[in-house]
């Protein structure tokens, strides 16, 4: 889907949102602080043998077992170093509890809808598909991830 279709998508939202917000490389990411279940420091990750490339492994989080995706993978950039900022991000995604790697945490974002912009056509050297839109903040752009095309069919496949 293209920058102008999901911002078409999402141009009838109106109202306040809340973006949780993190760092992948030096992109500042925001997703529906509802899509978020929790931030979690552990980055135990049990590697699974065989698994799609972004597939960075497993965790167990209170007995439930989180596949856990390198998203700068997903992005077409180097993947994740674990450091003393890694966090994972654990998103409810079609009923299913997914973590992406964060490099690093950033603040909750309140906005309106009416401030998300389209995205432009290549943030930061990415597919722009990954997006859903853009909002200007005081010091910087904070790009809104498209979780549902990020865990398409289509996107995440073994290499």
């Amino acid at each position: 889907m293209t920058a102008v279709a999901e911002t078409e998508n999402i141009a009838h939202l109106t109202g306040e949102v809340e973006f949780t917000t993190f760092y992948v490389n030096d992109i500042l990411i925001g997703v529906d602080i509802l899509q978020v279940q929790e931030i979690n420091k552990q980055v135990l990750i049990t590697e699974v043998p065989h698994a799609e490339r972004c597939v960075r492994g497993v965790v167990n989080l209170r007995g439930e077992v989180i596949t856990v995706v390198d998203l700068r993978i997903i992005l077409g950039l180097e993947p994740a170093t674990i450091g003393t900022d890694t966090r994972i991000v654990v998103l409810s995604v079609d009923g299913e509890k997914i973590g992406l790697l964060a490099d690093k945490v950033a603040d909750v974002v309140d906005t309106t809808w009416s401030n998300i912009s389209a995205t432009p056509a290549n943030v930061k050297g990415v597919d722009e598909r990954f997006f859903k839109g853009v909002c200007r903040l005081e010091k910087e752009l904070l790009v809104i991830l498209n979780v549902e095309e990020v865990f398409s069919g289509e996107t995440i496949v073994s290499e």
